[in-house]
């Protein structure tokens, strides 16, 4: 097969783990005969610059890093027509767990070789009637204009707040770290007022109740293995919402302890609904976040403010295996 690859790395993700498997990953290309150079990003949006260039070029734009890089590359290479391929190098790698790719990078590497290209979906996120951010304004290779494309999901509520301290703070390393700032998140919780409205559905009205965190998901798994939507598929075109009713912390920390195998989804205040696009509103400002990064249009999301989320369904080309299963399971 001949295919030429340009292999975005972020020396940082994963505490370096990018940089010190980029040998490895070397060796399984070249003994592949695949033609590549590496690009080092000294940020996201430089990353996004390379990924743009390479998509111009014909090659197969890589994201060899974690959530962050995959979310910020995929809109981009997605708006450039390009065929994305992905590294898992990073502390989650929830999106190309859910894509079905192997954890190993020298294996992910050689699906690079040797794979086949599917479609699968992205998401969209603007704020109605808001003057752009500025990562709206230079965009995120948005199909939608106005809109940052993300890969795996949108949150707000708990989540943000435990993915912004995971960030900042001194927690455990690798899986852990997640499941640890949730709990710091939770304590620390004020019970807000979430307005849903999905969109469309027969019959569908909105949805408003008193919780703790919304998420509006293409992928099964984020906070780095956590099965948040058990449903969600990457490929089928449309979204899966999961959010948290009522407050009670004590309820809220039994759903964390079940998220890891999905069966938090059972519990009476878990609810769920599926929807081509979902609008959300709170009634306190609050922060929101999208594959493990800050979510630009909602740091944080005012009060009253409607955040539009919608599928974008199979915008993008990547290569992966005939055999895996779209979904991860």
């Amino acid at each position: 097969m001949t295919r030429r690859c340009c292999l975005v790395v972020n020396p940082a993700a994963g505490g370096g783990r990018a940089a010190r498997l980029l040998p490895e990953v070397r060796g399984v290309l070249d003994a592949a005969g695949i033609g590549y150079q590496v690009c080092a990003s000294d940020s996201l949006r430089h990353a996004r610059e390379l990924a743009t260039a390479a998509a111009g070029r014909g090659e197969v734009a890589v994201a060899f890093g974690g959530d962050g890089m995959v979310g910020a590359l995929a809109g981009t290479v997605a708006a450039a027509g390009g065929v994305f391929g992905i590294i898992p190098a990073g502390r989650g790698n929830d999106f190309a767990r859910a894509l079905g790719l192997p954890s190993g990078p020298a294996e992910a590497a050689r699906l690079l070789a040797a794979g086949q290209e599917h479609a699968v979906d992205l998401i969209g996120v603007s704020r109605p009637g808001a003057e752009k951010t500025g990562a709206e304004k230079t965009g995120t290779g948005a199909p939608g204009t106005g809109e940052i494309v993300v890969a795996g999901s949108v949150y707000l509520g708990i989540p943000a707040v435990a993915a912004e301290i995971a960030t900042r703070a001194k927690v455990p390393p690798g899986e852990l770290a997640y499941p640890v700032a949730a709990l710091r998140a939770v304590a620390g919780w004020r019970t807000a007022t979430f307005r849903l409205e999905l969109d469309p559905g027969p019959g569908a009205t909105a949805q408003e109740f008193a919780g703790g965190a919304v998420v509006v998901a293409n992928s099964r798994y984020f906070g780095a293995g956590m099965m948040v939507a058990p449903d969600a598929d990457p490929a089928d075109g449309v979204l899966d919402v999961v959010y948290i009713r009522g407050s009670s912390k004590t309820a809220m920390v039994r759903a964390l302890s079940k998220i890891k195998q999905g069966t938090h989804v059972s519990m009476s205040p878990v609810g769920t609904a599926r929807a081509r696009a979902v609008t959300v509103t709170v009634d306190r400002a609050m922060p929101g976040g999208a594959d493990g990064e800050v979510l630009a249009c909602a740091q944080p999301l005012a009060a009253g403010s409607p955040l539009r989320i919608r599928a974008l369904p199979g915008v993008l080309r990547v290569i992966g295996s005939a055999s895996a299963r779209t979904h991860g399971r």
